[in-house]
């Protein structure tokens, strides 16, 4: 049997990890706008954001805030064919220069479960089972 400790963020599943990682971003991304150009519009959800910036794809001119902290890595997407999507959304831009969204699910599922044997409450474990059974 092994053993992991935790050294560093909160642990998954716990209530509290939402708002810690709101928290913490919210800090990040403030301190990080500091010191950049200004975008148009910048939202952000847990740790997925999205940026509008008035610059072209190629443009350096906003550094991509990846060396603002040593465990916080970023990658960037960018639109394709007039649409990108946004956590649970596909937004779209509009010929009139305006934002349309949609529904988005990713192409690839993992299709991956709690393992019988992890280290989870038991009660999450049956969660799996039921929502399973519930969505046939």
């Amino acid at each position: 049997m092994q053993f992991y400790e935790q050294t560093a963020g909160t642990s998954m599943g716990s209530p509290l990890s939402p708002v810690l990682a709101n928290i913490f971003m919210e800090e990040f991304m403030s301190s990080f706008l500091l010191t950049a150009d200004q975008p148009r519009l910048w939202l952000h959800y847990v740790d997925d954001t999205f940026i509008v910036r008035p610059h072209g794809p190629d443009s350096t001119s906003t550094p991509v805030p990846q060396q603002q902290h040593a465990s916080i890595s970023f990658t960037m997407q960018q639109e394709q064919g007039g649409t990108i999507p946004f956590p649970d959304f596909k937004i779209s831009r509009n010929l009139d220069g305006t934002l349309g969204h949609s529904f988005y699910r990713k192409l690839t599922p993992t299709d991956r479960y709690l393992h019988q044997r992890s280290f989870h409450h038991p009660s999450f474990k049956s969660s799996v089972n039921w929502t399973l059974v519930q969505s046939l």
